[in-house]
């Protein structure tokens, strides 16, 4: 009888054993990316479920904000024949990188806060070097605006003779062919073998060194801002003496730049506006560089780094809104496009401005 007692216990233990030790098994499983890869997937970054669902509908929400409000421009400015102008086509190339980035790299972005990319190296390598592409081009629209502004306020009278929209269009070309080539060399490593820095599978993982990062900081940020400090300083010190030239009904010859005329006001409203584009875009783009700055390899993997890359797409987000704040004809636009009056014939014609 304390015989037969004795082995059911033991079978009860061991019983107990392997529900404990498959328990622990099926529960590590279940936290790779890749269950049927044991020894090579990545393990998933476990957070409260509450805290996950919500962080996934917020940042699911910023990127189809982005790419609605991005959209619009985009319509806005292609659709209606007064808004095809040289700023606006400077405009319309920066809202052209900002869609995309709500449409392609926020989404993936989302899917890499799981530690987990499901998506194949080739997909790994091209999210990198589209992400590598929009940042460029969007720096490049940035001091391509700030270059547009300096003509119209600094030297009005020769602004339509100076800037035209060929012009414009050739120069829109070029920034998004130098930012393909340029990060096609920064990245050529990366693009020939994308799992060069992931530890296991399911990582997508891109590491800039320092060399490289040291190029990239030069090329696309000491450099380009501060051709844009340089520039919108001497634009808001000509736009302040023209504004009180204005406001006291005296144009005075001392108060402008030898040879050129004053601005319009509308001209000076809209420096106004693209100048607090262009402060929104450089406190979004900072932090992104803080670890070259520091002397530190850019790491993808890192969290400050990850912070500095959801703050510089956020940014993408931002500039419509700024738009809508400043731009009275994106406010009649959207009213325009969201009830679906651009579809009636001729309405690209529509007084707009």
């Amino acid at each position: 009888m304390c015989h037969h007692i004795s082995n059911n216990r033991k079978h009860r233990c061991l019983f107990c054993k392997n529900i404990e030790i498959h328990g622990v098994e099926s529960a590590n499983i279940a936290e790779l990316c890749f269950p049927h890869l044991l020894n090579a997937s990545c393990r998933r970054l476990i957070r409260p479920r509450s805290e996950a669902v919500l962080l996934y509908i917020l940042l699911s929400f910023i990127s189809l904000l982005t790419v609605a409000l991005n959209l619009l421009v985009i319509i806005s400015i292609s659709h209606f024949r007064q808004l095809h102008t040289p700023t606006n086509l400077l405009l319309l190339s920066l809202a052209v990188s900002d869609f995309f980035v709500g449409l392609l790299l926020m989404p993936g972005q989302i899917l890499l806060i799981g530690s987990c990319w499901f998506l194949g190296d080739f997909m790994c390598g091209l999210f990198y070097y589209n992400s590598f592409i929009l940042t460029s081009a969007s720096v490049g629209n940035m001091v391509l605006i700030s270059v547009d502004r300096y003509v119209a306020i600094c030297d009005p009278l020769y602004y339509s003779t100076k800037v035209t929209q060929k012009r414009v269009k050739i120069c829109v070309c070029l920034c998004w062919t130098c930012s393909a080539l340029y990060n096609c060399l920064i990245l050529k490593d990366f693009l020939r073998q994308p799992n060069r820095y992931n530890s296991c599978y399911g990582e997508c993982l891109f590491v800039l060194n320092y060399i490289a990062g040291a190029v990239d900081l030069l090329l696309t940020f000491f450099g380009p801002i501060t051709v844009i400090i340089v520039l919108y300083m001497r634009v808001f010190v000509v736009a302040v003496s023209q504004a009180r030239a204005m406001r006291s009904h005296i144009v005075s010859v001392t108060l402008q730049p030898s040879g050129t005329g004053t601005a319009k006001k509308s001209e000076l409203k809209a420096a106004r506006t693209l100048g607090i584009v262009i402060v929104v875009f450089l406190v979004c783009f900072c932090p992104y560089y803080c670890p070259s700055l520091a002397g530190q390899d850019i790491s993808t993997g890192a969290l400050f780094s990850t912070f500095g890359i959801w703050l510089l797409y956020f940014n993408s987000c931002l500039n419509p809104v700024i738009y809508a704040l400043f731009y009275p004809w994106f406010r009649k636009s959207i009213k325009l496009i969201v009830s679906l009056q651009i579809l009636q014939p001729d309405s690209c014609g529509t007084n707009i401005l």
